[in-house]
C-alpha cells in the first residue's frame, strides 16, 4: 500500500555510493549518530525514521515489517537511489532483510546487526518479557510490539535467494540467540559472520569496533 505524499523523515551526510542506515524498534536516527559522522567519509549516508518513528509519520498504511521495507523502496524513488548499501540494526535488521529478498537488484551490500529471522531467535527471557508488556499494551505501543512479538516470520531457505555479499553481526551478550545469529549467516550464500563483544547496542555503545568492521566490509 502507498500513500499520496507519504515521506519518511531522514538526514543525509557525505557522497558518493548510497548508504542507507535503518534503525531499531522504538528508537530513530539517532540511534545511529556516531555511525553518520564516521561513515560519512565513506558513504553518501541516508539515515531513515521508519514510519511512526523518530519524525516520521504513522500514517494509515499498515504497521508492519513488510510495509517498511515497501516505504524504503518508496524513499528510494522519491530520492533517485536506483542501489544502495543496507545497513540495518535489529528491527531494521529485519527491514533490511526482508527488502533485500524482495528487491534483490536494489542492494549492494547488506549488513545484518542483531537482527532476527522469527521471534523465537530472542533470547526466551527477553522474548516472555515483551510478550507480556504486549499484552498490557495499547495504541502505539502495542503496534510497536507486535513488531517484535509477532514479527519477522523468514525461514533459513529463503535467504538461499540472496546474492549479494552480505555481514551478518551481532554482540556476545546479544538479546539475539548466538545460534539463531550463527544460523542466519550460515544459511545465507556469499556472507559472513563477526561477533563483536558487548551488547545488542553495541553500534552505540562500542562504536569504533563497530565502525570499523563495517568499513572492512564496505571498503572490499
Amino acid at each position: 500500500m502507498r500513500e499520496e505524499g507519504f515521506q519518511l523523515a531522514y538526514e543525509e551526510a557525505g557522497s558518493g555510493i548510497p548508504l542507507i542506515l535503518l534503525h531499531g524498534n522504538g528508537e530513530d536516527r539517532s540511534y545511529f549518530r556516531y555511525q553518520i559522522k564516521d561513515l560519512k567519509t565513506l558513504r553518501h549516508v541516508y539515515a531513515l525514521d521508519t514510519r511512526g518513528h523518530g519524525q516520521s509519520p504513522r500514517g494509515t498504511a499498515p504497521f508492519n515489517l513488510d510495509q517498511f521495507a515497501r516505504d524504503l523502496e518508496e524513499f528510494m524513488d522519491q530520492n533517485g537511489i536506483k542501489q544502495a548499501d543496507l545497513l540495518g540494526f535489529s528491527d531494521g535488521a529485519n527491514i533490511a532483510l526482508l527488502f533485500a529478498l524482495k528487491y534483490p537488484e536494489r542492494v549492494t551490500k547488506l549488513i545484518l546487526a542483531g537482527g532476527n529471522l522469527f521471534p523465537e531467535g530472542m533470547d526466551p527471557k527477553d522474548l516472555e518479557e515483551i510478550r507480556t508488556e504486549y499484552k498490557r499494551a495499547t495504541g502505539h505501543q502495542k503496534e510497536l510490539l507486535s513488531l517484535m512479538v509477532n514479527e519477522p516470520h523468514v525461514q533459513p531457505d529463503e535467504l538461499k535467494k540472496l546474492t549479494m555479499p552480505v555481514l551478518v553481526t551481532a554482540g556476545s551478550e546479544d538479546v539475539i540467540l548466538a545460534e539463531h545469529t550463527r544460523l542466519m549467516a550460515k544459511s545465507i550464500p556469499d556472507s559472513r559472520l563477526v561477533i563483536l563483544p558487548g551488547s545488542h547496542w553495541n553500534a552505540a555503545e562500542s562504536p569504533e569496533a563497530f565502525n570499523r568492521m563495517v568499513r572492512v566490509f564496505l571498503e572490499e
